[in-house]
C-alpha cells in the first residue's frame, strides 16, 4: 500500500503544479510572477488581468485539487486521498516548473477537501463571504474559512483526514504571512483594486 500512497502523492503533486494562472499571464504576453503579490492564484490574476481570467483560473485550480484528491483516494483509500491531496497543495503552492514560487493553494486545498467534506467547505466559504463582502480583502475570508475548516477537521474526522486538513492549514497560512503582515499594518490591497501592469521591483520578490 505504501507505493500507492507515494504515487497518489506523486501525482498529486503534478497536477497540483500545472500552474495555471501563470499560463494565463503567459496568454497575456506577462509573467504573472512579477506583478502584484507575485501568486500565481486567481486572486493576484484577477488583481492583473481581470476578473473573468482570476475567476477561471481559481476555478481550474479548484478542480486539480479535485481530480488529485479522487486519484488519490481510488490509489490508495483514506491514506491515498490524504496524501494525493496534500500532494495538491503543495504542488500548487510551490511548482517544480516556476522554480517553487506558485499561489497561496485556498482553491486548491478547498477542491481536495470538497471531495469528501463539502458540508465544511461550504460552510468555510461561507465565513469566508462574511469576511470578505463588509472589508473587500480576499486573504482575510481565505484566512477565516481556512482556520475554520481545517480546525473542524482536525477536531472531528479520522486519522488520515487530521492530517490532511492540518498540512493544507498550515501550508495555507504559511503562504499568507505577507498578507497577514499587510492586513495588520493597514496596507493590504482590497478586492476590486486593479493592480496596473508595473512589473514588482526585485527586492519585493
Amino acid at each position: 500500500m505504501l507505493v500507492q500512497w507515494l504515487l497518489a502523492g506523486a501525482l498529486g503533486y503534478l497536477l497540483g503544479s500545472i500552474p495555471f494562472g501563470y499560463l494565463a499571464g503567459r496568454l497575456k504576453g506577462i509573467d504573472i510572477r512579477q506583478y502584484g503579490s507575485g501568486a500565481t492564484g486567481g486572486t493576484n490574476v484577477s488583481r492583473v488581468l481581470g476578473l473573468g481570467w482570476g475567476v477561471t483560473a481559481g476555478v481550474l485550480d479548484l478542480l486539480k485539487g479535485l481530480a488529485a484528491a479522487y486519484l488519490g483516494l481510488r490509489l490508495g483509500g483514506d491514506w491515498g486521498y490524504a496524501v494525493g491531496s496534500l500532494g495538491a497543495v503543495v504542488g500548487h503552492a510551490y511548482p517544480v516548473w516556476l522554480g517553487f514560487r506558485g499561489g497561496k493553494s485556498v482553491a486548491t486545498g478547498a477542491g481536495a477537501v470538497l471531495l469528501r467534506h463539502p458540508g465544511p467547505v461550504g460552510v468555510g466559504l461561507l465565513v469566508a463571504l462574511a469576511c470578505i463582502l463588509p472589508t473587500r480583502y480576499i486573504s482575510l475570508g481565505s484566512i477565516a474559512g481556512t482556520v475554520v475548516v481545517c480546525s473542524y477537521l482536525v477536531a472531528t474526522g479520522p486519522l488520515p483526514t487530521k492530517a490532511l486538513a492540518l498540512g493544507t492549514g498550515l501550508v495555507i497560512l504559511w503562504r499568507h504571512r505577507s498578507n497577514m503582515h499587510r492586513l495588520l499594518t493597514g496596507t493590504e490591497r482590497r478586492f476590486g483594486e486593479r493592480v496596473i501592469p508595473e512589473p514588482r521591483q526585485a527586492a519585493q520578490r
